[in-house]
């Protein structure tokens, strides 16, 4: 799963605007692996297009065989994105990033903001 992550391990509000990020195995009770990444997504957001923005970040869930993102917010062209790529998105997280991985990562499939915004 990835995370958005900020320097003393909360979870960083922002998804899309996130300047680091971790890739994390979890499962409810233990991480068994953490990995954190500098994606400067905050300073790259508006360098270009929302499109290469997306893709950028694409680019990244792919490279990492990203399965889950756990988030606070995201916007609907982004969730609409990651839906579309396959990846499973819980929204609404807040606290430790370590602890919103291995609560993400005890929930049911079905308790995902899996569907983009507006189709039920």
């Amino acid at each position: 799963m990835c995370i958005p992550v900020t320097g003393d391990g909360a979870i960083d509000p922002r998804w899309g605007k996130a300047r680091r990020v971790a890739i994390a195995q979890a499962d409810p009770e233990t991480i068994r692996d953490w990995q954190e990444y500098e994606v400067s997504w905050d300073a790259l957001h508006d360098t270009g297009t929302e499109g290469a923005h997306h893709a950028r970040i694409a680019r990244f869930i792919r490279e990492h065989h990203v399965e889950t993102v756990v988030a606070g917010h995201m916007g609907p062209g982004m969730q609409r994105m990651l839906h579309t790529m396959g990846v499973t998105v819980y929204l609404g997280a807040s606290g430790p990033a370590k602890q919103g991985a291995a609560a993400a990562a005890g929930l049911d499939h079905d308790e995902a903001t899996h569907r983009p915004p507006g189709t039920g």
